[in-house]
């Protein structure tokens, strides 16, 4: 992140619990730093176990709460669960779920067989129910509490390539609305941050083409490269007590893509 930023402080995040998924690398990674960087407590959960961990040394040798990881595949609802319910019997319930992670694996509509599609339902729209279904009992319990999940830009723009992602990542929407009124009675809020072509490490390795570079060129109103931390800039607003009425919203953040 550029030092010639001035970026704003969230007091009410510092020792908040924080859950979030996909933690442990790319736009995950930039939340979970960005988090402990206000002085939350945060746990996630990822399939990455080295780069989990490296990140949780990092953030630890610089001085901030040390975030606590467990390798866990989220096709495996149970062990979702069983890690929630664990974390929160050693920190405390959490005040925040961010439903992060996701795959974006390019697939054609004539290669999907029902056992793909279950496989990318299990990854990209399964996980984020039962994450909430886990941690709105202690959101209860404390009072209120925030949930933001990732959708993408790609339904949006009406990308191609991988229909059973972007059927998952619509899917976001509607799960956001839906629950944001269940559980505004509750002081619950539920917001929807969906992010533009981010660059991190994946998508720049994957992805990332001269034909890749023109379309962000022509199609971003605000140029340069959308980075994993300009989304933890909005994860860290809606997480915050900044974002007290806001719910069942999406927070769109693509650069203005068009």
């Amino acid at each position: 992140m550029s030092d010639t930023y001035q970026l704003a402080s969230y007091p009410s995040l510092r020792g908040k619990r924080v859950f979030v998924t996909g933690g442990g690398t790319g736009i995950g990674a930039a939340i979970v730093s960005a988090l402990a960087e206000q002085g939350a407590l945060v746990a996630f959960v990822d399939i990455a176990t080295e780069a989990s961990e490296v990140l949780c040394r990092k953030l630890a040798d610089a001085g901030l709460p040390k975030p606590v990881f467990r390798h866990c595949d989220l096709r495996d609802i149970a062990a979702l669960q069983k890690d929630i319910a664990e974390i929160a019997e050693q920190i405390g319930d959490f005040d925040v779920l961010v439903n992060n992670a996701a795959n974006d694996e390019r697939h054609k509509l004539e290669d999907v067989t029902l056992e793909y599609w279950d496989n990318r339902i299990a990854i990209n729209q399964r996980p984020s129910f039962f994450a909430v279904q886990s941690v709105v009992p202690g959101m209860k319990k404390k009072g209120g509490g925030s949930i933001i999940n990732f959708s993408s830009i790609s339904w949006h723009s009406s990308s191609g390539g991988f229909p059973v992602y972007t059927t998952a990542k619509s899917s976001v929407l509607g799960l956001t609305r839906g629950l944001a009124r269940d559980l505004g009675p509750h002081k619950i809020r539920v917001n929807t941050v969906t992010p533009g072509w981010v660059m991190t490490e994946r998508q720049i390795a994957l992805w990332l083409d001269e034909e890749g570079k023109q379309s962000i060129k022509r199609n971003q109103c605000l140029q340069g490269e959308l980075l994993p931390w300009h989304l933890a800039r909005m994860v860290l607003f809606l997480a915050s007590d900044d974002s007290l009425m806001c719910t069942a919203q999406e927070f769109i953040v693509d650069a203005g893509w068009v």
